[in-house]
């Protein structure tokens, strides 16, 4: 598959390393010279310019993509660049900030296929979201850390919080969340836990059975 990154920061970086570890074909754009530099030292294609310019996007291979991302901490780029990548029948994926309020979150999802919030779910969401959804498909994600899923008990004391608010320990995360007798998705800002909730989280091997115990109440 085909991926345009919009975005070689922190997350963009991530994400572009574990795509391209799937053999995956991934294309960089950036606007900064210095990141463009890397992204190249770094052996990916790259095409220097704005992310939310047409212009850029078709240099940047976007008629041929199966999926365009918008990682930029510029919500308006990304916004930008998944609308054009829209018109060219891509799956488009945007960055979002958690703290955003829930209606702004509907306005931008309405015009996307996928929203992630990488300050909390990191490469893991973007990666995912790009895929299309299949939290299967963790692969290089996992490969110091364990994955586990666990269903939310009626004790819990998580029951009532955002999912996108759970304290988990040290490097712990959450990176998918289903109703009971529901498909795991990428949780939304506004989403809060449920008894009965499936959580799917990655953690360090030593803090695996806290975490369980934590989540599972």
């Amino acid at each position: 598959m085909r991926f345009v990154i919009v975005g070689y920061g922190r997350v963009g970086i991530r994400t572009a390393d574990i795509l391209r570890l799937e053999d995956h074909e991934v294309v960089i754009v950036d606007t900064d010279p210095e990141k463009v530099e890397r992204a190249k030292e770094e052996g990916f294609e790259v095409y220097a310019g704005s992310g939310d310019e047409e212009s850029v996007l078709l240099e940047a291979g976007v008629e041929s993509a199966d999926a365009v991302g918008g990682m930029t901490g510029d919500l308006n780029v990304n916004l930008s660049a998944c609308v054009i990548a829209d018109q060219y029948d891509c799956r488009t994926v945007l960055r979002i900030d958690d703290d955003y309020h829930a209606d702004i979150y509907e306005k931008y999802a309405a015009e996307v296929d996928e929203v992630v919030y990488p300050e909390r779910l990191g490469a893991a969401g973007a990666k995912t979201a790009l895929h299309g959804g299949d939290f299967d498909v963790l692969g290089a994600l996992t490969e110091n850390v364990s994955a586990g899923s666990v269903t939310v008990g009626e004790d819990a004391a998580i029951i009532g919080d955002r999912v996108v608010g759970v304290d988990l320990p040290g490097e712990s995360l959450i990176y998918a969340h289903g109703r009971e007798g529901e498909s795991m998705t990428i949780p939304l800002p506004q989403t809060t836990i449920e008894a009965g909730d499936t959580i799917a989280f990655m953690a360090d091997p030593d803090l695996v059975s806290e975490v369980r115990g934590l989540l599972s109440g």
